[in-house]
């Protein structure tokens, strides 16, 4: 199967909308990129996240032949100049002081559809800043932070009067904690309120998660709240009435699945 193109991946996560059908249709059913996209939100999220007071941390020679090795990759002429801009940057900034704070994710390397070049980019683009960034590059031969498990997924479908469609993951975090990352295309108009529940399998009980602001969201699941009873994954359009029930009117909706 031909997965979704990783740059039209990267530009989802970075909040760009999916343009062509079939990629949106894929996105959709395909966990596998579902969970890629959500992997780069997270990258967005950290690099959308510097303040005046993060500091650029230049990372050890040896972590860019780790890189490699990891990946099986050849030093090209790009991966040189990307690690020689990082490298530079840091330099600058320890001259000057703290760089000012990022508004919007600018790759110095263009995306290709192989892995290094993004890597590379987000690394150029200032993501690998303060303790966070300084913690992964410095891990040396320490495994870095655990990845969520996705423990479930659901491919979000039109209910009747909408085209609109999408996909949930639930996220295990290593505390235990749980999130709901839903991705949402098509069905939004400015000034939209929409809302994202979790309803039961008779759909009788429900519970809000909060509002999706733009094409996607990250949500806290409850603690204790049974995903196998709440199993059904629903964003409504609401009105600005004041009225905390739901509407009634469901955009999406689908059931959470291993």
């Amino acid at each position: 199967m031909e997965h979704v193109d990783p740059e039209v991946l990267a530009m989802t996560a970075l909040g760009e909308p999916v343009t062509d059908d079939a990629d949106r249709r894929h996105l959709a059913g395909c966990a596998e990129c579902a969970a890629e996209v959500s992997s780069l939100v997270a990258v967005v999220a950290t690099g959308r996240s510097v303040t005046d007071a993060d500091v650029l941390v230049a990372p050890p020679a040896a972590v860019w032949d780790r890189i490699r090795a990891e990946l099986a990759l050849s030093v090209t002429a790009e991966t040189v100049t990307a690690e020689t801009v990082v490298m530079q940057t840091v330099a600058a900034q320890t001259a000057v002081g703290p760089a000012p704070a990022a508004t919007s994710l600018s790759p110095v390397v263009p995306l290709r559809r192989r892995r290094t070049p993004w890597l590379a980019a987000a690394a150029a683009a200032g993501l690998v800043v303060g303790g966070v960034g300084g913690a992964w590059w410095a891990s040396g031969d320490r495994a870095g932070p655990a990845q969520p498990a996705v423990v479930a997924q659901a491919a979000l479908e039109p209910l009747p009067g909408w085209d609109a469609s999408g996909t949930a993951l639930v996220e295990k975090q290593a505390d235990g904690a749980r999130v709901l990352v839903v991705t949402l295309e098509g069905g939004a108009q400015a000034g939209d309120f929409r809302e994202v529940w979790l309803i039961d399998r008779d759909v009788q009980r429900l519970v809000s998660l909060g509002v999706l602001e733009g094409s996607g969201g990250r949500f806290t699941v409850p603690a204790g709240l049974d995903l196998t009873d709440f199993a059904v994954v629903d964003v409504s359009q609401e009105p600005f009435d004041g009225v905390p029930a739901h509407s009634g009117d469901s955009i999406v909706r689908g059931i959470l699945g291993a």
